[in-house]
């Protein structure tokens, strides 16, 4: 009876226990999982299907953003601006081989879940941009690799986790515009890899930690918009326009232009604790002065004299200890600076999404950024070769680097709303950096460039050594290898192109005037004059590709040649390319279709063609303009829209140099210095 008692309460437990939900354990099932909470309408992710896959593997280049390594092992999930409705699955813990993970410019909600903190081989985790909530997981302390934390514009709440202090390779934690509240983490000073921290726009209190002026790299600290108070430590002075503290009313501080001196109540108030606890009793020794020896017993009455003392002893212990840390500071970021400065970081030290360790090429994914379809590997990575024995100087190449994270910033993470353009191989958008200037961005796939990274690299050389007024200017570049895309960041030119003051109607108020035109053909003649000027160096150039579209115009109508250069960073199948609707336009010489090779007698063909189509005002050259050049008819090679307010004689000498630039025959055409000095003659 009792045995079978105990058999009858095993079968009601069984029956009554639900069966166990296998895990997915295959990358496959793991992925199906993620779509099914990520899309669950399954509306975005139609191309993760297992009947699409290749072998039942993810890895064929058809699930959308997903890419592996050669042994097959998911290493990046770039899923952004998708229109994503779901959550993140406890799932997504399971990938333990991802690099990446972009799920930013989303509508995800629900919690990051603490299984994320297993992807111990994570250094890119981009959540930004969605509707999340809860806490911030203080699990995520075990992700070692972790390089970039990107958990902004959310709803995140709670306090910041103290644990963020143990990831010793961040360089980038954005927190800004969620619910966070509680006091800032004097942890965070630890990262001695910080170079942006971004706590604004929250519900912080407290004071500013004196540890957090201690990272040597931190270049960036965003703490606007909160209920922050008391002194500001001095050591942060060094950061200048990097650091931001506005719409804090509590704070004050010595040598910061808008915050007032501190009086004796905000130094020594129990109420206003640096942020290491519940109370000032949390602080560790050692972020307080030795001489600030505070004395709980101590009345007004009996410790007058003393407690005068102690105020000296403690300014003078803050100031000493200020010093201090200021030129140890100094020191080790200039140290770093000159023997520790890896290569890395001028391809963004935040990207290295992809390491070598893990795999030498990355099959295919989806664009990084959405309008660029593209395929990568993971072994590019140009500056790997090492910029010292490629031409470029420390100083140069500093001056030129620019990172990710400002790429991504200045165009609102490739908003479409900033895209000026896009080709087969590239997309141009509109960037505003953070010190306000407005710039041109020219996002380049890895795939459309030169395969060998020597020759890469030699061509980056060339275009930061452009330098005229008649030249559109290279600010800087940044290269991505995670994302396989090469960022080339420019003066944003307001006027648009040359193209667009062709064909116009007198109405539109675009008509060039007569010495507008002048003026411009000067200027592009000088640009085209110092490209081949260079012939005496190893940096001569051709062109190639002059067109209108080429042509910028800025503010006073002087002309500004772009992608002078372009072809030195271009595969040879993507500038073939390129040159199909030069071709259409009618700027391609004749003699390229037989032997393929440009020279500068090619460039001062399209140049002769873009002096025919701003004399005539019109974007198609005819027959009839070159003849009427040649007679000198000018109703059929002078803009109808001048009204006859032109010279003729300058006219006639324009229409001369056009026909001679444009010979058939190369060795006619004259070369681009007898063109700017018989341009020079002109009046303008």
């Amino acid at each position: 009876m009792p045995l079978l008692s105990l058999s009858t309460l095993l079968l009601l437990f069984l029956s009554l226990t639900p069966p166990s939900v296998s895990q997915p354990t295959s990358q496959l099932g793991i992925l199906m999982a993620l779509k099914a909470s990520l899309d669950p309408q399954g509306v975005y992710l139609s191309s993760w299907s297992p009947s699409s896959s290749d072998s039942a593997s993810p890895c064929g280049g058809v699930f959308e953003g997903v890419a592996c390594d050669e042994q097959g092992r998911v290493v990046n999930i770039s899923l952004q601006g998708k229109g994503l409705a779901g959550k993140i699955p406890p799932e997504i813990g399971q990938l333990t081989s991802l690099s990446g993970l972009y799920l930013h410019f989303n509508q995800l909600h629900g919690v990051v879940p603490k299984e994320i903190a297993s992807l111990s081989e994570l250094s890119d985790l981009y959540l930004n941009v969605n509707n999340l909530s809860g806490e911030v997981p203080p699990e995520i302390e075990k992700m070692s690799n972790l390089q970039v934390l990107q958990l902004c514009y959310n709803k995140l709440s709670g306090s910041i986790p103290t644990q963020l202090g143990s990831l010793k390779k961040l360089s980038v934690l954005a927190l800004q515009y969620n619910q966070l509240a509680g006091a800032i983490p004097a942890s965070l000073g630890d990262l001695t890899m910080l170079k942006r921290l971004d706590l604004s726009f929250n519900r912080l209190f407290g004071s500013i930690p004196i540890k957090l002026a201690n990272p040597p790299m931190l270049k960036l600290l965003d703490l606007r918009n909160n209920t922050l108070s008391g002194n500001v430590p001095a050591a942060l002075k060094r950061l200048n326009e990097g650091f931001l503290y506005a719409n804090n009313t509590g704070l004050c501080g010595v040598g910061f232009s808008t915050l007032e001196v501190c009086s004796e109540s905000d130094n020594l108030n129990p109420s206003k604790p640096e942020p290491f606890g519940p109370s000032s009793n949390n602080l560790p020794k050692t972020d307080i002065p030795e001489s600030a020896n505070f004395q709980s017993n101590c009345t007004q009455t009996h410790c007058s004299n003393q407690s005068r003392g102690a105020r000296i002893a403690i300014i003078f212990g803050a100031i000493g200890l200020i010093v201090a840390l200021s030129i140890t500071g100094l020191l080790t970021f200039s140290w770093y600076r000159r023997r520790k400065q890896k290569i890395g970081s001028a391809f963004d030290v935040s990207d290295s999404r992809l390491s070598t360790d893990q795999m030498k090429e990355v099959y295919s994914r989806r664009s990084a950024s959405p309008l660029i379809s593209l395929e990568y590997s993971n072994g590019w990575d140009p500056m790997a070769k090492g910029w010292s024995g490629s031409g470029f100087s420390q100083e140069v190449f500093e001056s030129f680097v620019f990172n990710l994270e400002d790429v991504e910033s200045a165009t609102q993470h490739f908003s479409e709303v900033n895209l000026m353009g896009k080709s087969s191989f590239s997309a141009m958008y509109k960037g505003l950096m953070r010190d306000g200037s407005v710039v041109a961005i020219k996002c380049i796939a890895k795939s459309s460039c030169k395969s060998d990274e020597a020759q890469f690299l030699k061509g980056l050389m060339i275009l930061t050594s452009l330098k005229h007024e008649n030249i559109l200017r290279l600010r800087g570049f940044c290269c991505s290898k995670g994302r396989g895309e090469c960022f080339l960041i420019y003066d944003f030119v307001p006027n648009g192109n040359l193209l667009q003051y062709l064909d116009v109607k007198a109405s539109s108020g675009k008509v060039l005037e007569w010495s507008t035109r002048i003026s411009i053909i000067q200027g592009i003649a000088k640009g085209i004059g110092y490209l081949h000027g260079k012939k005496g160096s190893k940096l001569a150039l051709v062109h190639q590709n002059i067109s209108a579209e080429k042509v910028l115009i800025d503010q006073r109508y002087n002309p500004l040649l772009s992608d002078a250069g372009l072809h030195k960073l271009l595969a040879d199948d993507i500038i073939f390319s390129t040159l199909k609707s030069s071709a259409a336009m009618g700027y391609l010489a004749q003699e390229y279709t037989n032997t393929g090779r440009f020279t500068e007698k090619s460039d001062a063909y399209a140049f002769g063609m873009i002096i025919f189509q701003v004399l005539s005002g019109k974007r198609k050259i005819t027959q009839l303009t070159r003849q009427g050049a040649e007679t000198c008819k000018f109703e059929d090679f002078i803009d109808a829209n001048l009204d006859g307010n032109f010279s003729e004689s300058e006219a006639a000498k324009l229409g001369k140099i056009a026909l001679l630039c444009t010979h058939e025959s190369p060795d006619q055409r004259p070369a681009m210095v007898t063109v700017i000095q018989e341009l020079s003659e002109l009046c303008v």
